[in-house]
């Protein structure tokens, strides 16, 4: 048999490279024209003010075709598109911003009010897609979120938006097909969306992908590491050599030579939550 270890690197774009927050910029806004217009007002008495109107509420369960940039990009941009038309992303969650600390308000860009879009999207996922914890680890379905720009802020708007995506390959993402609500208790339809590689994990050539794409190596399991601060690089590569070998020698049609890959966290990604390895073989 033969093996591979590496460290777990840049696993899974996780919520925190497919996290949206605030921004200044208004997406909406053209090419300003708002002195002209002030200007204009002023020295007519006929004319009429416009009254500010706060961005709409965005619509669940609307489809959206945008690709892996305006997934990253920190306010939504793009009218949605009818979901049996072509599309990457579908929200499944959309609520109300606590804007208001001790009687104060305070900006959508704020910790807080961030976080806790940062807590309500990912546990509304849990519950959109299904499946166990560790059906979620193996895919490639991510939530991304979007809140209001700062200047919808001011207009009104206090949404937030949950969308789901699923990865390709790096930076791009897959079309969503078919009913993606409670998709990986279903496993025919979730094999669509599993984790796969392009080569032997830790090989230069290897990048994960969706396994509805060109494979050679696959996802099995993860291995859970205990401990609330970061063991050290020793303790998490050699927590999962035992299990990934007997996760790998369970599919292999020669159980005394196959190969099996492990990944394990970096001290980064531990810090960020990521407190797993994960366990491959060929495909």
């Amino acid at each position: 048999m033969t093996r591979t270890t590496t460290g777990l690197a840049a696993v899974l774009l996780a919520g925190a490279l497919l996290t949206a927050c605030s921004s200044g910029d208004d997406p909406d806004a053209g090419p300003s024209s708002a002195p002209a217009s002030a200007s204009s007002a002023a020295d007519s008495p006929s004319a009429t003010p416009t009254a500010a109107v706060a961005a709409p509420v965005p619509d669940n369960r609307a489809c959206y075709d945008y690709g892996y940039a305006a997934a990253v990009a920190p306010v939504a941009r793009g009218a949605s598109v009818p979901c049996d038309r072509d599309h990457t992303a579908i929200t499944y969650a959309v609520g109300d911003l606590d804007t208001v600390v001790d009687g104060h308000l305070v900006s959508v860009d704020s910790d807080r009010v961030q976080a806790q879009v940062a807590d309500e999207c990912p546990q509304a996922f849990e519950r959109f897609v299904g499946g166990t914890v560790e059906a979620r680890r193996l895919t490639m379905l991510r939530p991304v979120w979007f809140t209001p720009s700062l200047e919808q802020s001011d207009r009104g708007a206090n949404w937030y938006r949950c969308d789901a995506v699923a990865i390709a390959a790096d930076e791009k993402l897959a079309p969503l097909v078919g009913r993606l609500q409670g998709v990986l208790a279903r496993p025919l339809a979730a094999e669509r969306y599993a984790m796969c590689g392009t080569a032997e994990p830790g090989t230069p050539g290897f990048r994960r992908v969706v396994c509805s794409t060109d494979h050679t190596w696959r996802a099995l399991s993860t291995v859970d590491i205990a401990g609330r601060a970061y063991p050290g690089v020793e303790r998490v590569r050699a927590a999962g050599q035992q299990t990934c070998q007997d996760a790998a020698s369970s599919v292999a049609d020669d159980p005394l030579n196959y190969r099996w890959g492990y990944e394990w966290p970096t001290e980064q990604q531990w810090q960020a939550g990521q407190h797993y390895g994960i366990c491959w073989a060929p495909s």
